[in-house]
């Protein structure tokens, strides 16, 4: 008897503790200890145990209701071990289990060293910005981006280095916390992605989905709902190329997680809500042909054409992303004669200066940690312009008839672009270079 009833089960993880339980209540053995255990694992016929979803949640839940420990296959006990003040019991068989609860043998509760497994965040990533030659600028506007968790939209011919750039975005990122990696970490071992004795996601995740996948795939759902790319995401990066490409139902889905950081799926028997902390990036060519704004390719698109396919973005999801960049293909020379350039470690550092200016300032706000996620109530408490800033501000929304929202990103930019400074004033070259990453509010590519 499942109990309670009305309540949902699915999978196989509950084999084993059905099992067991059958076995007490029979009287075929003894368990006493059976009710100090939380048990889980999927039982194959010769009574080996196979590893299941889920693991991680189900490990803070025992904690939170004060069990002695948790029962679980091998091949998921590295990944409930990072929960300390549970004891971690791995086991094989079904034997191991009972003779661990009937104590006719002890199983060692398994343990992880948290800190040795932090310690190594700094080589973590297999790419590195130094290996990008040129796109001084387009490297700028990613520093920017990721010190202050603003989404990013580059602009650029094919073959321009726009992937090859976004790889690269993690790896300027801070380094996961616990708290981020046990959180984007219960994620995956829902999904099942977690791999066999993987303790945590140590590093910020990069999830990059073809333009043809579908609105479920991308923000979450099914009969039994489970998450989606953009949860995958969760903590880290969530890459969109070529963007005019995917459907619009598609895009448009992404304006609440966006908004909300947290994507809800509705069902006619239940409603849940999956994280989706992400930085969004997305990258897409001027115009159909890609070349409309190539130094030396010539562009053959018709300009109703370039306008009908940059209008395949909406204006309000194009409102969301706060800097919006150029990538040009680099020239020649700067291929074969760029030296010393900005590895990811320095730009790391830089960006994580930055976030610990952004921590102090916000530290009285405990739902907000980085510039981005001001909302527009606090944006004139916490991005305050002296009057020079301001009037160059008011100027460029009055010729350009900019709306609230770019006002708002513009002045959460600055304050970026200010923090990375090392200043707190936000001054006259920071609106100015905030302004300029709102290119296609102001140029008009169509023309």
């Amino acid at each position: 008897n499942l109990a309670p009833a009305s309540m949902r089960k699915e999978g196989a993880a509950y084999d084993l503790p059905i099992a067991l339980a059958i076995l007490h209540a029979s009287g075929q053995t003894h368990l006493p200890a059976l009710g100090d255990y939380l048990i889980m694992g999927e039982l194959a016929l010769d009574g080996t145990l196979r590893p299941v979803r889920g693991v991680l949640p189900i490990a803070i839940a025992a904690k939170r209701r004060a069990l002695k420990g948790f029962i679980l296959p091998q091949a998921n006990a590295h990944e409930a071990a990072v929960i300390k003040g549970l004891d971690i019991i791995p086991v094989k068989h079904i034997e191991e289990a009972i003779d661990h609860l009937t104590q006719k043998s002890s199983i060692s509760p398994l343990s992880v060293d948290l800190t040795s497994l932090f310690a190594h965040q700094e080589h973590a990533y297999d790419v590195d910005f130094r290996e990008v030659r040129g796109q001084r600028l387009v490297k700028r506007s990613m520093e920017v981006a990721a010190a202050g968790g603003h989404n990013l939209l580059m602009v650029g011919a094919p073959g321009a280095g726009k992937t090859m750039l976004a790889k690269r975005l993690p790896s300027i990122l801070p380094p996961l916390t616990l708290p981020e990696a046990l959180e984007t970490s219960k994620i995956y071992s829902v999904t099942g992605q977690l791999a066999q004795h993987q303790t945590l996601i140590k590093k910020r995740p990069f999830q990059a989905p073809h333009h043809t996948i579908s609105d479920v795939a991308l923000v979450g759902g099914g009969s039994i709902p489970q998450p989606g790319q953009i949860s995958l995401a969760h903590n880290g990066v969530l890459f969109l190329d070529e963007l005019p490409e995917f459907k619009r139902t598609t895009l448009e889905v992404l304006r609440q997680p966006l908004e909300e950081k947290r994507i809800t799926i509705t069902r006619a028997k239940l409603s849940v809500q999956f994280p989706a902390n992400f930085m969004l990036v997305v990258s897409m060519n001027p115009c159909p042909c890609g070349y409309y704004i190539h130094p030396t390719k010539q562009c053959t698109c018709a300009p109703l054409l370039r306008k009908r396919y940059i209008s395949k973005i909406s204006g309000p999801l194009l409102d969301r992303i706060d800097i919006q960049s150029q990538v040009s293909p680099v020239p020649w020379q700067d291929l074969s004669t760029e030296t010393n350039p900005s590895t990811s470690g320095e730009i790391r550092r830089r960006v994580a200066r930055a976030r610990e200016k952004q921590q102090l300032r916000l530290a009285e706000y405990p739902a907000i940690y980085n510039n981005a996620m001001i909302p527009p109530k606090l944006v004139p408490h916490l991005c305050q312009l002296p009057k020079a800033s301001h009037t160059l501000l008011q100027t460029v929304m009055e010729r350009f008839n900019l709306s609230a929202r770019a006002y708002n990103s513009i002045c959460k930019v600055a304050r970026t672009i200010a923090d990375l400074a090392d200043t707190d004033l936000i001054l006259e070259a920071h609106v100015a270079e905030a302004v300029h990453y709102r290119r296609l509010d102001y140029e008009s590519w169509g023309d």
